[in-house]
């Protein structure tokens, strides 16, 4: 008696296309060139997802940006800091709040971010406007499992 489950042939064929199909848009997302302001900047992928989510929504506090990033306030004032050094995001007094700080794109660096990465959101709107919402949470919560379980998998939580 064989202990493998039986095989899905179905799901392994959506399998071994999200398995093509993976890495060929990381490899089209990385060709896309940074703008000649960011080029000697070392940014990860929080950075851009940072400036995404600033060019999507527009200002907002640290905490805000921290809550939309999935991360701690510290980290993400230190990737505000990064890009305030750089003269990419600017910090301004909240006005009804002197104590919090609003961070934004500046004027200067806003039009080349933009054109950098609203493709990107473009193309999401493009392959996600069809969907009905609960099929467009389907979308995330499967890239969100499949996240988790490849970091499980990666730290040797897994029993495998």
């Amino acid at each position: 008696m064989s202990t493998r489950p039986s095989r899905d042939a179905a799901l392994d064929d959506v399998i071994r296309e999200l398995q093509v199909l993976l890495p060929r848009l990381v490899a089209r997302a990385k060709r896309i060139p940074p703008p000649p302001e960011l080029h000697n900047l070392p940014l990860g992928p929080r950075h851009l997802s940072l400036l995404s989510i600033l060019l999507l929504d527009g200002p907002m506090t640290v905490n805000e940006a921290a809550t939309h990033l999935h991360i701690a306030p510290t980290t993400a004032s230190l990737l505000i800091s990064d890009l305030t050094r750089a003269a990419i995001l600017h910090r301004t007094e909240d006005e009804a709040d002197r104590r919090r700080r609003i961070i934004s794109i500046t004027p200067q660096a806003h039009p080349a971010i933009a054109s950098w990465l609203a493709p990107g959101t473009q193309a999401w709107r493009h392959a996600l406007a069809p969907l009905s919402h609960r099929d467009r949470r389907l979308v995330v919560d499967t890239l969100l499992a499949y996240e988790a379980a490849v970091a499980e998998l990666r730290d040797g939580d897994s029993a495998t």
